[in-house]
Parts: C-alpha cells; sequence; structure tokens
C-alpha cells in the first residue's frame, strides 16, 4: 500500500513528505522524473529506495492533484 511509504516528520526536511522514514523528498523524486531521469537513474542514485517507493511517489502526487479547494 503507497500511504505507509509516504511519511511525514515535523522534525525531518521541514515537514515535507519523505519515503519510509528516510531524508529523500517525495518531491525531489517527482522533479527528477518530471526531468526525464529514468527510474533506472533515480534506483541507482538511491539505493535504499525500491520501485514501490516511486510508484508511491506518483500515487501521492496524483491524489493530491486531485484535492479539491473551495474558492471564495
Amino acid at each position: 500500500m503507497h500511504d505507509v511509504r509516504i511519511t511525514w516528520d515535523p522534525a525531518q526536511c521541514g515537514g515535507k513528505p519523505c519515503i519510509r522514514g528516510m531524508r529523500i523528498r517525495v518531491s525531489d523524486v517527482l522533479q527528477m522524473l518530471a526531468s526525464g531521469v529514468p527510474e533506472s537513474q533515480i534506483l541507482e542514485d538511491f539505493p535504499d529506495i525500491e520501485v514501490e517507493d516511486i510508484r508511491a511517489c506518483l500515487s501521492f502526487a496524483a491524489r493530491r492533484a486531485d484535492l479539491e479547494r473551495l474558492v471564495a
């Protein structure tokens, strides 16, 4: 399940969402993917993360993009 892979800790990385309590921010992974960095390169650069972590980042972003906002 993706929810357990994305964690928040106010004392870590400024409270930004991270992967499994590590200091690898979801936003960093998403920015790498958006820049065209292949998943294989991300996994090589960050050997502590798994393919499922990358999928969790994408799922997290998709859910955040779908949040409804009330506009006054």
